[in-house]
């Protein structure tokens, strides 16, 4: 079994969005929320592993990798 990191997932979130030159405003419309929940999450490490998931499937990347650590 492979070791758990701990990371910051908001702050992940944030970079990813940046890397794919998406705004929070466009990502509050695809999951449909408000700007504001998302820069609370942003601001949080932890998150709702269904929100998560919602998230990685429209940024089309997988979140939960980034908790295992690769040895």
């Amino acid at each position: 079994m492979q070791p758990i990191r701990n990371i910051h997932i908001g702050h992940q979130i944030k970079i990813k969005l940046k890397e794919q030159g998406r705004t929070t405003v466009w990502l509050a419309s695809q999951i449909p929320c408000t700007p504001n929940h998302l820069y609370k999450v942003y601001a949080n490490p932890y998150i709702n592993t269904g929100l998560l998931t919602r998230i990685s499937n429209i940024l089309e990347y997988n979140f939960f990798e980034e908790f295992i650590e690769n040895e």
